[in-house]
């Protein structure tokens, strides 16, 4: 996370990080009244992004199962409609409501290596680590913030593995061990933070290193990921 925090360069310009984007569309029509209405309650530019983080964190159900190489998968507004969505996704809808309150938001990726990834995931995918972990960075008191919304509370509970909190004030990346002190996610690549999500770009690598086939069938598994992983006992 370290190495992370280091590569990232200080852009406080901020105006382009609260207009509306292709995928990061946070003039969205659902999209505003679903930040505004999260966000009624808060005052200060923290309350706000805390109250955000949470609200796209546990109200959107993490899956992995979509389709991957589809940059349509990548939308915020599709994200949020239909409730679902993996880690690029959520980042790009957290980045999407933060600008609507008037919050800069950017979104930036690594690669990680998910230690507790399930059997089922591991076979389609041929490895454990995963391209271009997608998370937010939100400009907060002068400097950018970074926060991951990628598991929702339940699935964490579930399986053991901890919550990621946000306070408003620090980082909040993936958590390096779970509640068993068992390895879960390890930062191995920084990709780069960007305005907008980087579709072309991260389609491209999907298929680049997972393979068509793969795409294929990641997107055509469908199913309850939370079960999966209640039933090999992993995440």
């Amino acid at each position: 996370m370290d190495a992370i925090s280091a590569e990232v360069a200080p852009d406080l310009s901020g105006e382009t990080y609260l207009e509306p984007a292709e995928f990061i569309d946070s003039n969205d029509p659902d999209i505003i009244a679903f930040a505004q209405d999260v966000t009624r309650d808060a005052e200060t530019p923290a309350e706000k992004a805390v109250a955000l983080y949470y609200a796209v964190r546990d109200r959107v159900r993490y899956d992995p199962y979509v389709a991957i190489a589809d940059p349509e998968s990548y939308r915020a507004s599709t994200c949020l409609k239909t409730g679902r969505g993996f880690c690029i996704a959520k980042a790009g809808l957290l980045a999407a409501c933060a600008r609507v309150v008037g919050i800069p938001a950017r979104v930036a990726y690594a690669d990680v290596r998910n230690h507790l990834c399930t059997p089922r995931l591991r076979e389609v995918m041929g490895t454990d680590v995963f391209k271009n972990h997608g998370y937010t960075e939100l400009q907060l008191d002068g400097r950018w913030i970074k926060v991951t919304p990628t598991f929702n509370v339940e699935l964490c509970e579930k399986f053991g593995v901890l919550a990621l909190d946000f306070d408003g004030r620090n980082d909040a990346l993936l958590h390096p061990f779970d509640k068993g002190g068992r390895r879960h996610m390890e930062y191995t690549a920084y990709s780069g933070s960007f305005v907008d999500v980087p579709a072309d770009m991260l389609s491209q690598a999907m298929l680049d290193i997972y393979g068509a086939d793969a795409c294929e069938e990641l997107r055509r598994m469908g199913g309850d990921f939370a079960a999966e992983a209640a039933q090999d006992g992993s995440i």
